[in-house]
């Protein structure tokens, strides 16, 4: 017998989260506290800020999360792929990718060290803020 691929139970079709049914929308809304929450806590132990402006921390965790739900992984939004569930199986763009954590080194501008130019002084997002400006 060949071993199916089984999908976790919390992974959400696509086309349900397109469509807005209610319970893609619980598990987004879930998922984006999650993912902002992580953020919260990974921009200091990171010791990194957000970007001044706060709809780009903003989107990014959104899009986190809406990988998160689709594919059971918090895959990098920020970039194009062949197969997105197979990246997020594969682990190397999960957030924080390997270039975050080996380098600080993040390309969705969501973890900025304070040399960058787009570094503001907030270490710190609300729900509020991601809803406001996704």
């Amino acid at each position: 017998h060949g071993a199916a691929t089984r999908q976790p139970a919390s992974v959400v079709r696509a086309a349900d989260v397109a469509e807005g049914s209610d319970d893609s929308d619980v598990q987004i809304r879930k998922a984006m506290e999650a993912m902002t929450s992580f953020s919260n806590r990974y921009v200091k132990v990171s010791n990194t800020k957000y970007c001044k402006e706060p709809s780009v921390p903003a989107v990014v965790i959104r899009g986190l999360a809406e990988h998160k739900v689709t594919l059971g992984a918090p895959l990098c939004p920020c970039r194009n792929y062949v197969d997105k569930a197979a990246e997020a199986k594969a682990g190397y763009w999960n957030c924080p990718c390997v270039p975050m954590r080996e380098r600080k080194e993040c390309h969705c501008m969501l973890f900025l060290t304070e040399d960058n130019g787009f570094a503001g002084d907030s270490t710190e997002m609300t729900m509020e803020e991601v809803d406001k400006h996704t």
